[in-house]
């Protein structure tokens, strides 16, 4: 069996509950942004298309009004988008660097403190980035102009 293999698959197994704690309080603090994209959004999207149709309009017409009714939607999916990635992308430089000084350690003489030093960089990382997420959220409410 191939020792690196088998140390990837450790360091895995042990970081995953972190990187499952990310992905819950993702879904947690972006549920309400969610909603409304999903709900309130595309409701208001589909009743003003809906009143697009017209026999009165010409095709042209009516295509033009369905087009402008996507616009709130299309950029509030945008923007939420956004948000998301540019939340992935820190966290990720941030696990990079976790992984520089995880691969430094290795090198070191202190091999047996390294797998240590990786978790405490990886949790440390992991509760700043969730500690963004409210801010995150606020300024995406804003975008949107939601009101809680």
């Amino acid at each position: 069996m191939d020792p690196n293999s088998a140390e990837q698959r450790i360091i895995t197994e042990r970081l995953r509950p972190k990187l499952d704690e990310v992905n819950r309080a993702l879904q947690t603090h972006f549920s309400s942004v969610e909603d409304h994209v999903s709900f309130t959004l595309q409701q208001s999207y589909f009743k003003c298309a809906y009143e697009c149709f017209d026999r009165r309009r010409r095709q042209e017409e009516i295509g033009t009004c369905v087009e402008r009714c996507t616009g709130p939607l299309v950029n509030a999916q945008s923007v939420f988008q956004n948000e998301i990635s540019v939340f992935q992308e820190k966290l990720q430089r941030s696990l990079l660097v976790c992984q520089d000084k995880y691969e430094s350690s290795k090198l070191q003489a202190n091999k047996g403190n390294a797998m240590m030093e990786l978790e405490s960089c990886v949790d440390l990382s992991v509760q700043d980035s969730i500690k963004t997420l409210p801010h995150v959220v606020e300024r995406l409410k804003g975008q949107m102009g939601m009101t809680d």
